[in-house]
């Protein structure tokens, strides 16, 4: 079988390293993958090595100084529409609206909803939702809003996880225990979140509970991992410093953070705080299981779903702060040693070679009622 996965930039976003993860599980199972992707700003591969068997295929996209996050959108589904061949696959499977608007007759994994406000994007988001000829989530929570909202059915295939490197990071080897050791001796305590700063994070949120954590624990800090999205946050982002200041908090914020060394930066933390408003899954924070650090996310039905029994569960800046404080003072009682073993046992489960076969079964399903 061959399959063309589209996604739409090069950059360590959440289903970008989904489409990675699952197009070399799939050549494992024997198929025949090419990912096509958007290379902006000059890029001519993704954020780390891709396993050879997979064909990568980067059409250019030259950065337009002063363009608008909507024209760059739109710019984006044209160049890539115009660079993309389908002929000689048999599944095209668009993983993002963008990509989704971009190839034409294609299978969509929907990771989450958006919401845009301007007509034009809300445009591409209703036809990347309504025109793909099937659909792929990866949770219960968001096929349901796929069926209450657009009356569909998709079939629900969970992400994986590359675990080892988190697992590894976590061990007693020297080199894993030393590459902990550089992260905190630079941070000190600190409880790490991924995904950069962005209102679906939760960021503010995030700050504030760390703030009030501070009160009783000042040696701890926020680190903050990861960014490089198309959405302008600037002003979001300039609230979370003035916020920073105001509460007398300075966090880390070290942007998009090396494949190599994310996991021993995860691995070093007293807690992994996952508070985001919107997702689709939580791929980051079932790397932070892997890696064995107290969970603490945002009470949302998705995040229920994924992680009930393996992570503690908030609302606001205040009960993050309180599940936080619980997860640095006394990571070894009894229920934060029973949640590190749900987590295990639910890494133990998310494999992308469990994903890639559900994905096969799902093409040649297709392949029987064209």
């Amino acid at each position: 079988m061959r399959i063309a996965l589209t996604t739409y930039s090069t950059k360590p976003r959440g289903g970008v390293v989904h489409t990675l993860a699952l197009a070399e599980a799939l050549v494992e199972a024997g198929a025949e993958v090419s990912v096509w992707t958007l290379g902006r700003s000059g890029d001519a591969g993704f954020f780390r090595p891709v396993a050879p068997q997979v064909d990568v295929r980067v059409v250019p996209f030259p950065a337009r100084e002063g363009e608008s996050v909507g024209d760059r959108i739109l710019r984006s589904i044209d160049v890539l529409r115009a660079g993309f061949d389908p002929a000689g696959y048999d599944v095209v499977h668009a993983q993002d609206c963008i990509s989704a608007n971009a190839v034409g007759r294609c299978v969509r994994t929907v990771h989450h909803l958006d919401t845009f406000t301007t007509p034009a994007l809300a445009a591409c988001h209703e036809r990347a939702i309504v025109e793909p000829y099937a659909h792929v989530c990866v949770s219960r929570a968001v096929a349901e809003e796929l069926r209450e909202g657009w009356g569909l059915d998709p079939v629900v295939i969970p992400n994986g996880v590359q675990a080892q490197p988190f697992t590894d990071a976590a061990g007693d080897a020297p080199a894993a225990a030393a590459a902990r050791r550089h992260w905190q001796d630079r941070f000190g305590r600190y409880v790490v979140a991924v995904g950069g700063i962005e209102p679906r994070k939760g960021s503010t949120d995030l700050l504030r509970a760390v703030a009030l954590l501070r009160r009783e624990l000042p040696d701890v800090a926020l680190v903050v991992a990861g960014g490089e999205t198309l959405f302008d946050y600037r002003d979001y982002r300039a609230e979370f410093d003035r916020l920073a200041a105001e509460l007398d908090v300075a966090p880390h914020v070290l942007g998009p953070v090396p494949t190599a060394d994310l996991p021993s930066l995860v691995a070093g933390a007293a807690a992994m705080g996952f508070v985001s408003t919107k997702e689709g899954f939580g791929l980051a924070a079932m790397e932070g299981l892997a890696a064995g650090i107290p969970l603490v996310t945002r009470d949302l039905p998705v995040l229920r779903e994924v992680f009930d029994g393996a992570a503690a569960f908030a609302v606001d800046p205040a009960s993050i702060a309180t599940a936080l404080r619980d997860a640095v003072l006394r990571p070894d009682s009894d229920v934060l040693v029973a949640r590190r073993a749900v987590g295990a046992d639910l890494v133990a489960r998310h494999t992308w070679a469990a994903a890639a076969r559900a994905h096969l079964e799902f093409y040649a399903a297709l392949a029987e009622f064209p």
